[in-house]
């Protein structure tokens, strides 16, 4: 198929990926140059379909963007009123000192589902191309080897791999800079990382795993504005992860728990440690007798200063979640990425070219205050308490300390073997809050996929699953998965690994956390994948 004729669609800039990043580069395009022919591609089958955070946003660079959306907020955008900070235990809870960076005063609550379509109806009547619905799948090169644009995923392939009825090419969309902002390890990053070597002094990335879900609860629970983190159980020291609460209006709440992927216990599930969360005796008689009108999950790129690559390259950038931009002691990116969307617009105005993109944001407010924190979340590699004791002196210091603390592990390679790890006893209880399990969770991220269309998930080696994996990590991918995508079944013909392609919710936990590195995400078909609604 790589031999079909194929359309081409020719940009001044093509952006990849249709989150704050995206967008607010695309806005500033136009805004900054009106005759520039800018176009956003999206894989997702609408706009904020796939946006999945927090999230709690500080409004100042939306303000420097848009300072209209404040007339006319999308959809969900409650303003912060109240901060709780508690160290859970497996009974009770311990009120700990609120640290400055989770004080959110001035900051809203909002939806990135809702909030990106906004940001893509303000890039539409600026003269920005939206297309919702198309995969970029590879980039494309020149011959000197800069990046030419994109291709476009072809529609109506079939399970065999052959064009069916409806078998559609994908368009090459050409361009003189390609903006890539598909978020956490996107696949398309993930290819032009690799191709130009962009992390070469970079640490490896740090990812967490976040599972969220929007609860509509009983009349008078809900305090509009109040924000809650917590630490602790149901995670051991030795796990990096916390919950989040955030409270809306209408008798809403978004609940949510985050899960450092660097952990270690091959026995490990972090869609049961969400679900123990909610049965804590402080948070389940909030959420009893509620219902759950959605839910999801999503990757956080959470290594910070010390694992972001080099983000221009020739023809190309790297922006927001893409690189890794969100700020993980606050608990905040949308800022992040929004700001780094603007400044590479201003960028490509100014000089023309993505060279020097890097140096320039790394300089920039965005930059600095990634810097600034760099230590945070690195120290609680040692463990919970080591975390917290490092975190009150980078407090103290303002984040002046004299070193730059280091990981070269990636976060596949953090997974101990079963017989060299001791499981904790982590005081889970029976559950009897929704969902029963992981497949149930799937019906509220809403997630379709053609099942006639090849697998997306594409493991180089199945054999290794079925005898080497087993034997030394017991499968951890039927854990580590959010969706119950990889089962490990046995039938006549033996044991084999079966991939359960249309319930992945592309959160790219599989993709950052097999201990082989043999999984590798690839863009289904434009439009599958979830539909989250207000999430």
């Amino acid at each position: 198929m790589s031999a079909v004729e194929r359309d081409i669609m020719e940009y001044d800039a093509a952006i990849v990926g249709a989150g704050p990043a995206g967008l607010a580069c695309a806005i500033r395009l136009k805004q900054l140059q009106s005759d520039l022919r800018v176009c956003v591609v999206e894989k997702a089958s609408a706009v904020g379909a796939h946006a999945l955070s927090g999230a709690v946003m500080e409004p100042g660079p939306l303000d420097a963007l848009a300072p209209e959306w404040r007339e006319s907020p999308p959809g969900i955008c409650v303003p912060a009123r109240r901060d709780e900070f508690r160290l859970l235990t497996r009974t009770g809870s311990i009120p700990l000192p609120i640290p400055p960076q989770l004080h959110n005063r001035g900051n809203f609550i909002v939806s990135l589902g809702l909030l990106t379509p906004w940001l893509a109806q303000k890039a539409e009547t600026l003269g920005v191309d939206v297309f919702p619905g198309f995969a970029a799948v590879e980039a494309l090169f020149n011959a000197d080897e800069s990046v030419a644009g994109v291709r476009l995923g072809d529609m109506g392939v079939e399970k065999s791999g052959r064009p069916g009825p409806h078998y559609a090419p994908g368009a090459d969309i050409r361009a003189r800079t390609t903006i890539v902002a598909e978020g956490a390890r996107g696949s398309l990053a993930k290819q032009l990382i690799g191709r130009y070597g962009l992390d070469a002094r970079s640490c490896p990335q740090d990812y967490g795993l976040g599972l969220k879900e929007l609860w509509q609860l009983p009349k008078g629970r809900v305090e509009p504005g109040l924000i809650q983190h917590t630490l602790g159980w149901p995670l051991d020291s030795r796990t990096y992860g916390g919950s989040f609460i955030y409270h809306l209006d209408g008798d809403r709440a978004y609940v949510g728990f985050v899960v450092g992927l660097d952990y270690e216990d091959p026995r490990f599930s972090p869609f049961e440690a969400f679900q123990q969360f909610k049965h804590h005796p402080r948070i389940k008689p909030f959420l009893e007798g509620g219902q759950i009108i959605a839910g999801g999950a999503r990757t956080i790129a959470a290594g910070g200063w010390q694992s972001i690559p080099r983000l221009d390259m020739p023809g190309a950038l790297l922006i927001g979640d893409a690189a890794g931009g969100v700020n993980v002691p606050k608990i905040k990116g949308i800022h992040q990425a929004i700001r780094s969307g603007m400044l590479a617009a201003e960028h490509l105005v100014e000089s023309g070219s993505p060279e020097g993109f890097d140096a320039r944001w790394r300089a920039s407010p965005g930059g600095r205050e990634l810097k600034a924190v760099r230590n945070f979340k690195p120290a609680f590699k040692y463990g919970l308490w080591a975390g917290i004791a490092n975190s009150a002196l980078e407090v103290v210091t303002r984040g002046l300390t004299p070193w730059t603390l280091k990981s070269r592990t990636s976060n596949s390679a953090r997974l101990k073997m079963l017989g060299d790890y001791s499981s904790p006893d982590r005081g889970w209880v029976d559950r009897t809050l929704p969902p029963r399990d992981r497949l149930a969770s799937v019906f509220f991220a809403s997630t379709t996929h053609d099942e006639n269309q090849p697998t997306h998930l594409k493991v180089l080696d199945t054999s290794v699953c079925v005898d080497r994996c087993v034997r030394e990590f017991g499968n951890p991918c039927q854990r580590f998965c959010p969706a119950s995508v990889y089962e490990i079944v046995e039938d006549s013909a033996g044991k084999r690994l079966q991939i359960n392609a249309a319930n992945c919710v592309h959160c790219k936990a599989c993709d950052i956390k097999d201990p082989y590195e043999i999984i590798n995400w690839t863009p289904p078909e434009g439009g599958s994948g979830p539909n989250y609604q207000a999430l």
